[in-house]
């Protein structure tokens, strides 16, 4: 078995595969500054109460946009699993041409998904990760991935609508009954949701416009993804998995 981690703005999220099989999953906050035995302690709890000894785990691999939590997690899998993990880089072997004016500025979390779901859903294809932001990658025939579109996530837009405003409340992001709102939390619960919708359907028209790529397949993950990907036809797949099968699937050509 082997531990997969994904290390976001808002939530890491662990998973531990045995093969191909995702066996187990679970997350924590990013933000709360932790030690590496604090991790350690934390992380070592989960596994086993999904029946996973930690010291047992054959290996581990990262993907990280959150420097600052690098130094402690990498103690807490060094002491706690006896692991040296893979780290998601320059140098690290993923089957994916990156090419642009910065490739090395790509983020992990964006060659992990590019990487999951070319191996799984074939070329060309439409990456979209609903999170802290929401990013749409493309990767073409051979692999090549070299355009990239980020947006505001809608976590982002909806704490930017209460915390800059003196009246509007933080609200739950879901789906109203209609568009049609009469009264604050629902008005804002439409813009956020809706907006997030038509936002990824003119973005997906435009890259299909752009590219001539009438036969590009679109694939959405992501907390929120969900939420989105049921209100619109222009996504063809939701794959809740994609990021963690990404990191193993990094992790088996590297080991190989």
């Amino acid at each position: 078995m082997i531990l997969v981690v994904d290390v976001g703005n808002t939530n890491l999220i662990w998973g531990v595969y045995e093969g191909k099989e995702l066996k187990a999953t679970f997350r924590m906050t990013t933000k709360t500054p932790r030690t590496s035995d604090e991790f350690g302690v934390l992380l070592s709890e989960m596994l086993k109460n999904r029946g996973v000894d930690p010291m047992r785990l054959e290996g581990s691999v990262i993907a990280n946009v959150v420097p600052d939590v690098m130094h402690a997690l990498l103690g807490a899998l060094n002491r706690y699993t006896n692991t040296k993990p893979l780290i998601v880089g320059p140098g690290v072997k993923t089957g994916i041409k990156v090419s642009g004016e910065d490739p090395k500025g790509i983020g992990a979390d964006r060659i992990v998904d590019v990487v999951a779901a070319y191996e799984k859903y074939g070329a060309p294809v439409l990456v979209l990760d609903f999170g802290t932001a929401t990013t749409y990658d493309l990767v073409t025939e051979g692999g090549h991935f070299s355009v990239g579109i980020t947006a505001p996530g809608i976590r982002i837009c909806s704490e930017a609508l209460w915390k800059q405003t003196a009246k509007l409340p933080n609200v739950e992001i879901k789906k109203p009954k209609s568009i049609l709102a009469q009264d604050t939390i629902s008005s804002m619960q439409a813009g956020l949701v809706y907006g997030q919708i038509g936002q990824t359907e003119y973005i997906i028209r435009k890259v299909k416009d752009e590219t001539g790529l009438t036969n590009l397949k679109v694939v959405a993950t992501g907390g929120l993804g969900r939420l989105i990907a049921d209100e619109t036809d222009s996504i063809d797949v939701y794959d809740p998995s994609l990021t963690l099968d990404g990191l193993r699937i990094i992790y088996d050509k590297n080991r190989r």
